[in-house]
């Protein structure tokens, strides 16, 4: 059933409809608006403007109230008689101090901001296109709320409110990319992505569950990609842009095309993007332990040691990347819209920076240690309906398929055995989704998943001075991991000021593994699994003055155990081997937080956001016992037995805080501030802070708007943490830390000034520039294994049309 997922016949007939065009601009440079949103709640209709900032309105004939919003712009409120007198003609006026904005993380439909009780953010295009990020991760940190690792350059492991990896859930066009070998240790799956695709990125901060399922306790991050763009005119319409960027702390080389083909019915889109990163520079002011002064290299068939002539470069840390996308829609009438997508990304092999810092007697422990290609493929089929019957108003169909491969290759210094492990995942998904308005103050959301994952994994020990290879131990058994779930979500608007929100979903998820016994003797070889999970939320959103919002938020998630946690084998650190552990079960998060928002004038916007989070049945690496046995020969070294196992909870608590000034002239304000405290549990019962807590961090903007020219200048900054206050399973990675005065390991607190510019030539032509890290700071994030950039020029053009 899984290969039928697109062998769907689209059949339908097409209704002729005089269309009604709006065009929407900015009020002070006359710039068409693209992808500003319409919606009214009666008649029931939404659309977005395309690259001309045109939109057809015809659905809309006879609304009395239709809401245009815009990230960057004043939200309008007007009749489509207003529209019709405006001559269908709207001017939108620059200003970032909505108190709300559309979303559909939430949901998974379009949503108000101002009626959802949970935090949720929204990250501007039009920053996104300043910012310039090189990856989807770094595209992240540029909201200044979530805090990115990174383990080598080809990396982003995103921390959220304490939550990380396998506890956060990523979506690309609502089709869940969490699959079941997503581990508790950093990942970098989100690089797969291609920022210049991205339409629009969401987070949403806490549980996610009643909608999403397992894994979105920490926070949802939701992209959505270019959506082909309709003609509304007789003639095609064709867009499209061509980007060339260059970096100097990379040596970065990257090109960008898409283009858009637009008809009445028929629309396409297709994207191409390349990336060439070279070796990591790192800055001239900071410790010198992060210094890199030698490298091993392999000089006829032996691994040297080479001093290396600038110890500033992070050698190997360089790699390429390649990522296609096309996507077709079809629009019949207003009614239907189906829309395929197929996206492709690819990596070099690219090595794992933090191991090659490592060291056993005083050399480089390893000759190799770097991650193969990571290939990651995607066609899904997105149907949505607008009808008016009992059961919905609007429905969608999102159907999809997704082929995953990562891959480890290492090998010991001086040692001729190289391991290479190989994981393959097919994704299947497919998800109903439903919304009715019941009467004029409540609504539904309502709808069904189907997630099904396999796992093939294999292992090669390959000799490299005689060529001659082996089967070796895979790292994961042969699995299946299948979830299904359903889900109900109502909203009442019990007066005009008070809105409240309760949700509530039944999952049911299974695993079916096969172990391989040749090389270790484990004490099964079948684990199998079916449980099943409920999860709840509830929550309000009030508003006492157009200009105050309070928001409260009570909600449970669950993270049923995968293929990674019940199945690896794996050296987690030097010394310790984890084993399978078929006895898992899900742990569970019990959340609550409170917002509140107040927009003074047309000056200045504040919000704050506390919540705490506890984490029950954490499913932690502790010691085990293996067939009576407490330590086992792994890799050729007696290594302590761990596992994964339902031993711990832990809890998280913290503040989010942001203001915006707009100041005279052009000229804004705004910073963002995170806080957070993580505390897990130990095996003997004491108690260390949370890994995936991050310090204390931030971002301050001092910005310039005026007609063709954009400009920045922002500071970002991270706490300290102090060895005392370091997890203690952060305590043995020596390698990425500095010392402190004791000779004891920790974080040092840092911060970058950074400058960007955007300036618009000609109407087609814009140059963007930056200096980042301009005090050409030595740091490293907290957790993270390779030293981030030093002062850094960045260069890129980009040509629409």
């Amino acid at each position: 059933m899984k290969k039928l997922f697109f062998l769907w016949l689209l059949l339908g007939f097409v209704l002729h409809l005089q269309s009604q065009t709006i065009t929407i601009q900015n009020s002070e440079t006359g710039e068409a608006i693209e992808m500003a949103t319409l919606h009214s709640d009666s008649p029931e209709a939404f659309t977005t403007t395309n690259a001309k900032g045109q939109a057809d309105i015809s659905a809309f004939k006879g609304a009395l109230i239709i809401e245009i919003r815009s990230l960057g712009f004043r939200t309008a409120y007007l009749s489509f008689a207003d529209f019709s007198k405006a001559g269908f003609q709207l001017k939108m006026i620059p200003s970032s101090l909505n108190i709300d904005g559309v979303v559909v993380s939430a949901t998974r439909w379009n949503q108000s901001t101002g009626s959802v009780p949970s935090k949720i953010i929204t990250l501007s295009p039009r920053e996104i296109a300043l910012q310039n990020p090189q990856t989807a991760a770094d595209l992240l940190s540029v909201s200044g709320k979530v805090f990115i690792q990174k383990s080598q350059q080809g990396g982003g492991s995103p921390m959220i409110r304490g939550f990380a990896t396998n506890r956060l859930l990523y979506t690309i066009d609502g089709v869940r990319m969490n699959t079941a070998i997503f581990r508790s240790g950093n990942i970098q799956n989100v690089i797969s992505l291609d920022p210049f695709t991205i339409e629009n990125a969401e987070v949403l901060f806490g549980p996610g569950s009643v909608i999403y399922g397992s894994d979105a306790i920490g926070g949802v991050m939701s992209f959505q990609t270019l959506t082909p763009q309709l003609s509304l005119e007789d003639t095609p319409l064709i867009t499209g842009k061509a980007v060339t960027r260059y970096s100097s702390a990379n040596n970065e080389k990257t090109a960008h095309f898409n283009v858009n083909l637009g008809w009445r019915r028929w629309a396409l889109v297709s994207s191409i993007s390349t990336n060439d990163f070279g070796d990591l520079r790192m800055g001239s002011d900071g410790p010198d332990e992060y210094l890199r002064p030698f490298y091993v290299q392999r000089i006829d068939s032996t691994d040297v040691v080479v001093t290396n002539d600038d110890p500033r470069v992070q050698r190997p840390s360089g790699y390429s990347q390649i990522n296609m996308m096309q996507k077709i829609r079809f629009k019949p009438d207003e009614a239907w819209d189906f829309q395929y997508g197929f996206h492709f990304s690819e990596t070099s092999e690219y090595s794992r920076y933090d191991r090659h810092i490592r060291y056993k007697k005083g050399l480089p422990r390893y000759g190799e240690w770097a991650y193969g290609p990571q290939k990651w493929m995607m066609n899904n089929l997105n149907i949505n309906h607008h009808g008016s019957n009992q059961l919905y108003d609007q429905f969608s169909i999102r159907l999809a398929v997704q082929s995953f491969e990562e891959s480890r290759i290492s090998r010991d210094i001086n040692k001729s055995n190289r391991e290479i492990r190989v994981e393959e995942v097919d994704a299947y998904s497919a998800n109903f989704d439903l919304t009715k308005t019941v009467n004029a103050k409540n609504k539904l959301y309502y709808g069904v998943e189907f997630v099904s994952n396999d796992v093939v994994s294999t292992g090669t020990d390959e000799n490299i001075s005689t060529g001659v290879s082996a089967p070796g131990p895979s790292r994961y058994p042969q699995a299946t991991w299948n979830s299904y779930g359903a889900y109900i979500t109502g909203q009442s608007k019990l007066t005009d000021r008070f809105i409240l929100q309760a949700g509530l979903r039944f999952s049911h998820f299974s695993l079916d593994g096969t172990f391989d016994t040749t090389f270790y003797p484990f004490p099964f070889t079948k684990a199998e699994m079916s449980k099943g999970s409920l999860t709840g939320s509830l929550g309000f959103v009030y508003r006492p003055t157009d200009e105050w919002v309070f928001s409260m938020n009570a909600s449970t998630a669950f993270r049923a155990p995968n293929v990674d946690d019940v199945g690896k084998v794996f050296d987690s650190e030097p010394g310790a081997v984890t084993v399978p552990n078929p006895e898992l079960e899900a742990e569970y998060a019990y959340n609550g937080d409170i917002s509140i928002a107040r927009v003074f004038g047309e000056s200045v916007k504040i919000d704050l956001t506390a919540y705490y989070t506890l984490l029950n049945n954490a499913m932690v690496r502790r010691d085990f016992r293996l067939n009576g046995l407490d330590s086992i020969m792994y890799d050729g070294t007696l290594s302590q037995v761990q596992a994964i196992q339902n031993a711990a909870k832990a809890n998280v608590y913290g503040l989010q805080a942001g203001i915006e000034i707009r100041l005279p002239e052009g000229f804004g304000f705004s910073a963002d501030l995170n806080y957070q405290v993580g505390e897990e549990e130990l095996d003997d019962g004491t108690t260390s802070p949370s890994r995936h807590a991050a310090p204390f961090y931030g971002i301050t903007k001092l910005t310039y708007n005026a007609h063709k020219l954009n400009m920045q200048l922002y500071a970002v900054f991270s706490g300290e943490k102090s060895f005392e206050n370091l997890p203690e399973e952060e305590k043995a990675k020596t390698e990425i830390y500095a010392v402190d005065p004791d000779g004891n390991p920790y974080s040092p607190g840092w911060y970058t000034l950074n400058f960007k510019a955007a300036y618009q030539l000609t109407t087609n032509i814009t140059v963007n520039a930056g200096l980042e890290n301009l005090t050409d700071q030595r740091y490293r994030p907290y957790s993270s294994g390779i030293v981030s950039p030093g002062r850094n020029f960045i260069i890129s053009v980009k040509a629409g049309f």
